[in-house]
């Protein structure tokens, strides 16, 4: 499909606007503005859930240049908002491209903008927080017209605060990952993972060490769980506000001591909510690849990739059974803690991240090592 293109207008909740080329689909939409610094992999993170309801601003200045491929998405669809771009290309050169990036979007309904400046519109949303934005198509170059069409178009987006994504985003009925590939191997037993909106690559770095992955609703009860006989329990990523997702909260706690449980980004969040802690809003966030976290155990420090809006309060944590065991080395937020005595691992960030620094899949055997051998 050949790219079209037309004059669009990105409009943020503090009033700026940013005139540009819209690509993708000519369509309004809305949600909360974060920017991204990954370099690569802009097909991941447009696939990824956990930016539900969220305008993705690309803070690298060239997108859509190696296109799209049927490998390297994380979920079967796109559950972002919009792209905001400095330039895109329309013709990639890549040989695993199979379809333009603007073809992706247009097919999924996202509308893109690029020509603008990406860079003056992340230090908007570093200096004043992320915030609601949305892009639309204008007919006109009058900035007055279209501030005020932008803003009666933004009363109609929420805030990310206190709104419950997981419930749209999570799957319907139990399923497994690539239950004929899994029946031509040894299985390690069974890991159930609470779709909170899960990255495929999670399910892979799983199947890959043999396990059967078996994937359940964010709010299956305890009980369905435990008649899976799994060896483990693993909670997801996924969108939105963890305070609003109290009922895969209480059923964690029921699974609590009766399994090991990994948890990765809002599953860590939820995590720590069933332990009795506390999360709330980060400024801007953690979107990109390139983020310092440093192992307290170790001292080690890992480069890691990251997408998540929301945090966990350390010292809301309980004292007892619980060790703070990674920390952000950009703001010193919680990046991760476990339990010897519950056995939990949980992680704030993404171990599993491709593409990314595989800095941290480790994280992945060191559970296994630590918890199911």
């Amino acid at each position: 499909m050949q790219d079209s293109f037309w004059k669009a207008a990105l409009y943020l909740e503090n009033g700026h606007v940013f005139l540009g080329k819209g690509f993708g689909a000519k369509a309004i939409q809305g949600g909360e503005a974060v920017f991204n610094t990954g370099m690569s992999g802009y097909q991941e993170i447009f696939s990824d859930p956990s930016y539900s309801h969220q305008v993705v601003v690309m803070t690298h200045t060239q997108i859509g240049n190696y296109g799209v491929n049927g490998s390297d998405i994380e979920s079967d669809s796109l559950l972002l908002k919009g792209v905001v771009a400095r330039e895109y290309f329309s013709k990639p050169s890549n040989w695993r491209a199979q379809q333009s990036l603007g073809d992706y979007l247009q097919k999924a309904g996202v509308p893109g903008i690029s020509e603008v400046d990406t860079r003056r519109v992340t230090k908007l949303l570093r200096d004043e927080g992320a915030q609601r934005s949305i892009i639309f198509p204008v007919d006109t170059e009058n900035v007055e017209e279209i501030k005020e069409k932008g803003a009666s178009l933004l009363a109609q987006i929420p805030q990310m605060e206190g709104l419950d994504l997981v419930s749209q985003v999570s799957c319907r009925e139990p399923w497994e990952f690539e239950a004929e590939k899994n029946k031509l191997k040894n299985s390690a037993g069974t890991i159930v993972v609470y779709d909170f909106g899960v990255k495929w690559n999670i399910l892979r770095s799983l199947s890959s060490r043999g396990f059967r992955v078996r994937v359940v609703p964010y709010q299956m009860p305890a009980e369905e769980v435990k008649k899976e006989k799994p060896v483990a329990v693993c909670l997801s990523n996924g969108p939105g506000d963890p305070a609003r997702v109290p009922h895969a909260v209480k059923e964690i706690q029921a699974l609590m001591g009766q399994f090991p449980i990994l948890a990765i980004c809002m599953g860590h969040q939820l995590m720590a909510r069933a332990l009795g802690g506390e999360t709330y809003k980060l400024k801007y966030g953690h979107h990109g690849v390139n983020h310092p976290v440093k192992d307290l155990e170790t001292g080690k420090i890992l480069i890691t990739s990251q997408n998540h809006g929301f945090a966990v309060k350390p010292e809301s944590l309980p004292k007892k059974d619980i060790q703070v065991s990674l920390i952000n080395l950009n703001d010193q937020t919680l990046e991760g803690f476990t339990s010897k005595n519950l056995k939990i691992s949980s992680i704030q960030f993404h171990p599993e991240a491709k593409p990314g620094p595989s800095d941290a899949n480790f994280l992945f055997d060191q559970f296994i090592k630590g918890f199911l051998t």
